[in-house]
């Protein structure tokens, strides 16, 4: 629990700063390119949750690997996360910083899983849907599953929406069981 209390923290600061600096856009990307570097490399997870290694060296470390990637104003912000001890956080304090960033900005991200690749048609229509019962902006991350045989299931949030052709057999066999 605390160490979501101390996440949601230094998500809340670094988003209060790149709203004041004005720079939402340019911190954002930043995060997710770090994510997307700890979500990929084990040496870099490694790194981060070592008690061996001092915060001067990860500092330094952290420092070449991302000083041309990134903006001073991040590369600032991991350095004080690291100053402060919590870079065994940082993966955490990321998510929750970009999931105060999509509800500033009334985003709402949705996984689909789909039995086949949908077209720029379908995925319009999806968005439309979706937008329109949620009345926010709608981000997919898109996701091709054999198993569902047909339709899709979207997840926002903890709310599953599922239109599979898979789910409706099982609702169909249900019926039939209850009929016997």
């Amino acid at each position: 629990m605390i160490n979501t209390k101390v996440s949601v923290r230094y998500a809340q600061s670094l988003l209060d700063m790149a709203n004041e600096k004005n720079n939402l856009n340019i911190i954002s990307d930043d995060m997710e390119l770090i994510l997307s570097a700890i979500n990929t490399s084990n040496e870099f997870k490694l790194l981060l949750a070592s008690p061996v290694i001092k915060q001067d060296t990860k500092q330094s470390l952290l420092g070449e690997i991302f000083k041309s990637k990134i903006s001073a104003d991040s590369l600032n912000f991991i350095k004080f996360v690291v100053e402060k001890g919590r870079e065994d956080l940082l993966q955490y304090i990321i998510i929750k910083f970009l999931n105060l960033r999509d509800d500033q900005i009334g985003l709402v991200n949705v996984d689909v899983q789909t039995a086949y690749e949908f077209s720029d048609e379908e995925r319009k229509k999806l968005g439309e849907k979706f937008e329109g019962i949620l009345k926010k902006k709608v981000k997919f991350r898109f996701v091709t599953d054999k198993n569902i045989i047909g339709g899709f299931t979207a997840k926002v949030g903890d709310t599953v929406f599922d239109a599979s052709l898979k789910h409706q057999l099982e609702l169909l066999k249900n019926q039939f069981l209850k009929i016997v």
